[in-house]
């Protein structure tokens, strides 16, 4: 008889279920553009993701314009870019992204056995609707908590919190899948154990660096997570 390890898995979502990095570079050169500043490079953009889109815009900003972070939150260009950003990310948001090597298997899969699945990104809700629904994600999800559904993001663990106390889990057996330190945090700071995936955006570190409690180097590597003998 086999029994689960994990009742419920909580997954990032940019960098872990889903390639985002490619369109969200798009979008912040298109933006650039409009104020004829400099554009920047895939790589700079990858080493951006995971705080949100205001800290994307202030890292771009403080790169391109060669001042400090301070400066920028204080300027006023701020404030007169990320509604730019907004719209143009909305006109980009799905067109060149693209799901991880088995991660629909992996879930379907994790579904069949039972165990409750849910997103915890810092990823605004409505910019997650557009990846999931473009991805046909949603029918795979129990739940889904974005950077603007409580008052803070992660690593504040309130998105984790939450979804432990809709399912009733326990800590023990809830894990968190991501691909960087703000998710290693989260899920310290929650309580829950934490694997890694090495392939995301972790701000130009490797993730061993995290330490997690696991380094997987295929998604599929969770499906041993769901049951032992």
């Amino acid at each position: 008889m086999s029994e689960r390890t994990f009742d419920l898995i909580l997954f990032d979502l940019d960098g872990t279920l889903v390639e985002t990095a490619p369109e969200i570079m798009d979008a912040v050169n298109d933006t650039l553009g409009q104020f004829d500043l400099p554009l920047v490079s895939q790589q700079k953009v990858n080493d951006w993701i995971g705080h949100g889109t205001k800290e994307l815009i202030v890292q771009a900003l403080t790169a391109v314009t060669e001042g400090t972070v301070e400066a920028v939150r204080s300027g006023s260009l701020l404030a007169e870019i990320v509604p730019v950003y907004d719209r143009f990310y909305q006109q980009r948001c799905g067109t060149r992204s693209h799901l991880y090597h088995k991660v629909r298997e992996t879930l379907q899969a994790l579904r069949a056995q039972g165990v409750k699945l849910a997103v915890v990104t810092n990823k605004e809700g409505r910019y997650t609707q557009v990846v999931m629904d473009v991805h046909q994600l949603g029918s795979l999800f129990d739940a889904v908590v974005s950077g603007d559904t409580f008052p803070t993001k992660k690593p504040d663990p309130a998105g984790v919190l939450q979804c432990l106390a809709q399912f009733g889990a326990a800590k023990a057996r809830t894990l968190f899948v991501g691909d960087s330190s703000i998710d290693a945090a989260t899920a310290r700071n929650a309580g829950v154990p934490v694997w890694l995936l090495p392939y995301g955006y972790n701000m130009g570190f490797p993730v061993e660096a995290c330490a997690p409690d696991r380094v997987i180097a295929d998604f599929s590597a969770l499906l041993g997570s769901a049951s032992v003998a």
